[in-house]
């Protein structure tokens, strides 16, 4: 390099890590350089030898100034000044430290004379506030470390603008001497050189604020550090250190806000983008947008640092994309964290439900899981199948995978009803809004297995926790209750909203019904269910007017049963007189196949048929048997009181001792002195033991009921077996007492077994007395059916077709509680000789016709050689020959 040549403006960029040896550097080339100025020879022996001219100037060493126009004197000794006052400062300094460690130690050693002999606890104190002294002293050499570089870094940077201002003098000064540019070019040339000035400045600047923003963690977690272990000794037990109250205080955060951890992500890698920028901008010539962009490659794609040169900026950019790797893997396990969350909610069903119209089922049960016909989801379905399919929503405390598990192993077809499955309780508030509670056209609230008690706190908790939804509820509310008890309860609670049906009342009711008219129970499955004819409600403006009489041959594909009278505020009436005449806004109580299969047509020509006036025989006192013991028995005792003609006996027998039945049946609400029509005889024993039931008189019961026992109704299993076993038992004991001769010339036969076989034999003893069994598992259904020697009642298929008539129309509640009431109307099996003459031909409408002469509406009938009842019969216009063996199903006032 030529003596005149200037100095290279990247020479500070380069040695950005040794800024004062560049600045000692640069000014002995101007020294050099510039023979204007006469070169001043220091009292140092090796400083005061002349150079050669070909030789490189000596570098001056870091930190030491030599000014070019003061004489060496002077420099000498102003720098000799500062010099001694660094010394002195640093003697200065050490001398306090020495004589606190002195005194320190004189403490400690004062302390240790004093205390020879003194307990362990005192020596234990005293390490530990030595200990404490330690960390204290240790601090402070931190601070005065970090204060020490401080002050560094500005020092240097001071200089490093000294030696701007000399070499911007240095230029003017040559330029004037030369006299070789004008003005104007001297003008650009400054202003350049400015420029170059000032940017190197900005870039020493950028550099250090990024150190700085680097070193203020590592400052603020020493302080803490300290901080908590500055702490009293004696505090340590009643008070939380800092950095674990800042732990908390950021474990709180990110637990609280759910987006707190991508926040916290965007922040980092904005730092890491600005650090690294500026960085960046510090040791390269890039200007600071540029830099930025190459911070965020870095950040991004960790390999774009390998056409980095020089050890500046590739030991920058090494660190970001180091921290870009970091920063993408806690990305990734953030994004994979949140997806598992997410696929996880959705597989244990924690999602919300986006669904207007659907029905909503809460809670489990056997209602809800029966794999036969008779299941709560299956007549929702078919019920649904008119409109093309429908939405079921249930929501229980389960896991999703297993109802849906469940619901698939169930043996029929959805038609077209999609079944959604949530994971959640019905009392909180936010799981039902999960699954569209206020959206729902009805509300299902399925009783829990077990005990009774528990499982209708639990419905009313339930009702209660819907009528406190904010939105407010679309459909009504359809609760199934096990206590008759605790139905005005759950009523009072709901109001209007609140439909209930009480399981153990309507199978108790049913049953007693059937044991007094044999074959009613499927007349009931039949009616219950969606899969026949069932009761529908609508309104029909062209029957106004019309006497009622008129309007119940007036539907071809329905039978009219009653009137929802609109001037009564909608009460329904069922079998009204043939003289009341439908007002507008009167609705028609039909049964038909469907909502959309019947309407009106003309009138029909029937012919009138006469009256046949043959009384009804007298209600004879009966003798029934219960076995079992329930826990509404007492409510059943009331209704077999309505029901059953004066002098009639009710046997009770059960392994509950005689002396607590009274106590129990007192403590139901039995008043015992209120019975007119039957007396009570009390037998103890067990039903699955022959001994004790041939103890019984069983040949002579008009009727038996084997009830399912409170002891193992929690357990539809047992429950039948128990109950099966009874039935068996008791018709082998009857077959067994019949007389012989009447086995012998009784010709009866039914299905494929023979009067010689054990079935055979029960056969012919279930003509002499109705069984009824009550059956809670659907599967044991079909041993029954088969063998003929039960008139059953299905108990679980009854009440889950209850329910979900119910849910479809709240309307049909108010129809089931008068049919099962103990006055009004109910269903009766009439025989055919009431309504025709032997050889007859009659048609269906005409039938019909002449019940209404009884104040009866016949609503089916059964031929003497079918098994099942027809509802709702075709082709009720066409004749058809009748035999006195048939019997019609009627809708009737009770006797």
């Amino acid at each position: 390099m030529s003596p005149d040549s200037e100095p290279s403006p990247s020479s500070s960029s380069r040695d950005w890590l040794f800024p004062s040896h560049s600045f000692a550097h640069s000014f002995d080339n101007y020294t050099s350089k510039t023979p204007k100025y006469p070169r001043r020879f220091s009292s140092n022996p090796r400083l005061s030898q002349p150079l050669p001219p070909d030789s490189k100037p000596h570098k001056t060493p870091a930190f030491q100034s030599v000014s070019s126009s003061n004489s060496s004197s002077f420099s000498e000794y102003k720098y000799a000044g500062l010099r001694r006052r660094s010394y002195l400062s640093r003697r200065a300094e050490t001398s306090p430290k020495r004589e606190e460690n002195g005194t320190v130690l004189q403490r400690n050693a004062v302390v240790s004379n004093r205390n020879v002999g003194v307990s362990e606890e005192k020596t234990s104190e005293s390490k530990m506030i030595a200990g404490f002294y330690g960390q204290r002293v240790k601090f402070r050499w931190h601070m005065i470390m970090i204060t020490f570089f401080t002050s560094l870094v500005h020092k240097n940077f001071s200089l490093h603008n000294q030696v701007d201002e000399l070499q911007v003098s240095k230029l003017n000064g040559r330029l004037r001497a030369c006299n070789l540019l004008d003005s104007t070019d001297v003008i650009r040339s400054i202003s350049k050189d400015s420029e170059q000035l000032s940017s190197e400045g900005l870039k020493n600047l950028a550099l250090i604020v990024s150190l700085t923003l680097l070193s203020i963690p590592v400052v603020i977690l020493k302080y803490i550090d300290y901080v908590s272990k500055s702490r009293s000794p004696d505090n340590i037990s009643e008070e939380v250190s800092l950095s674990k109250q800042l732990a908390y205080r950021v474990d709180v955060f990110f637990s609280v806000h759910p987006y707190a951890k991508p926040l916290a992500l965007l922040v980092a890698t904005l730092l890491l983008i600005c650090l690294g920028g500026l960085a960046l901008f510090g040791v390269t010539d890039d200007n600071l947008a540029d830099c930025l962009w190459l911070s965020w490659t870095f950040v991004a794609d960790s390999g774009n640092h390998a056409n980095s040169e020089g050890i500046g900026p590739r030991l920058v950019s090494v660190s970001i994309s180091f921290g870009g790797m970091l920063i993408f893997a806690m990305m990734l396990g953030l994004v994979s964290d949140s997806i598992s969350e997410k696929f996880d909610s959705l597989r244990k069903g924690r999602s919300e439900v986006v669904e207007q119209n659907h029905t909503l089922i809460l809670g489990w049960s056997d209602k809800l899981s029966a794999l036969q016909q008779g299941s709560l989801l299956n007549q929702l379905a078919i019920a649904n199948e008119s409109l093309g399919g429908g939405i079921v929503v249930v929501m229980a405390e389960r896991d999703k995978e297993e109802m849906e598990l469940d619901i698939s192993k169930m043996e029929f077809d959805f038609k077209g009803t999609s079944v959604i499955c949530r994971s959640g309780s019905p009392l909180i508030l936010a799981d039902l809004k999960k699954v569209s509670v206020s959206k729902a056209r009805a509300i299902i609230v399925l009783a829990e297995d077990g005990n009774a008690d528990q499982s209708d706190a639990r419905a009313l908790r339930t009702v209660l926790s819907l009528t406190g939804v904010k939105e407010g509820l679309r459909g009504h509310i359809v609760v199934e209750l096990s206590d008759l008890d605790n139905e005005v309860l759950v009523k009072l609670v709901g109001g209007d909203l609140v439909q209930t049906v009480v399981a153990h009342d309507v199978i108790g009711r049913l049953m007693i019904q059937c044991a007094r008219q044999p074959g009613l129970a499927q007349i009931w499955e039949d009616i219950l269910g969606f899969e026949n004819c069932e009761f529908y409600i609508k309104r029909w403006p062209t029957l106004d007017g019309m006497p009622f009489e008129d309007a119940l041959i007036s539907f071809p594909d329905a039978i009219p049963c009653g009137v929802k009278v609109a001037s009564c505020g909608g009460k329904i009436i069922m079998n009204p007189d043939d003289s009341y005449i439908l007002q507008e806004g009167d609705e028609i109580l039909v049964i038909a196949e469907d909502d959309d299969s019947y309407a009106p047509a003309e009138l029909p020509m029937v012919k009138q048929a006469s009256f046949i006036n043959i009384a009804r025989p007298a209600k004879m006192p009966q003798k029934i048997l219960l076995c079992g013991w329930r826990r509404d028995i007492d409510d059943m005792i009331v209704v077999l009181d309505a029901f059953l003609a004066p002098g009639s006996e009710l046997w009770m027998f059960n392994d509950v001792p005689e002396n607590d039945r009274e106590k129990k049946l007192i403590d139901g609400g039995l008043d015992l002195s209120r019975l007119m029509n039957i007396s009570l005889v009390n037998r103890e024993g067990n039903a699955v033991i022959r001994r004790h039931l041939e103890s019984l008189p069983l040949e002579s019961f008009d009727s038996i009921l084997i009830l399912a026992d409170e002891s193992v109704e929690d357990s539809a299993i047992q429950a039948d077996s128990r109950s099966l076993a009874t039935l068996l038992l008791i018709r082998d004991i009857q077959a067994k007492r019949l007389p012989y001769r009447e086995a012998r010339v009784s010709q009866v036969h039914r299905g494929s077994f023979s009067q010689g076989s054990w079935i055979g034999e029960m056969q012919q003893a279930s003509d002499k007395s109705v069984i009824i069994s009550e059956i809670l598992d659907p599967r044991t259904k079909n041993l029954l059916s088969m063998s003929k020697i039960s008139d059953y009642v299905l108990s679980n298929e009854l009440v889950s077709m209850a329910l979900a008539m119910v849910a479809e129309d709240r309307q049909i509640n108010d129809v089931l509680e008068e049919l099962f009431a103990e006055e009004g109307n109910e269903l009766h099996i009439r025989q055919a000789d009431l309504y025709l003459r032997k050889g007859e031909e009659l048609s269906v409408l005409e039938v019909i016709l002449r019940a209404r002469q009884r104040r009866e509406i016949v609503i089916g009938y059964r031929s003497a050689n079918a098994e099942r009842a027809v509802i709702n019969p075709p082709l009720k216009s066409e004749k058809r020959r009748w035999s006195l063996q048939d019997v019609f199903v009627v809708i009737a006032e009770k006797e």
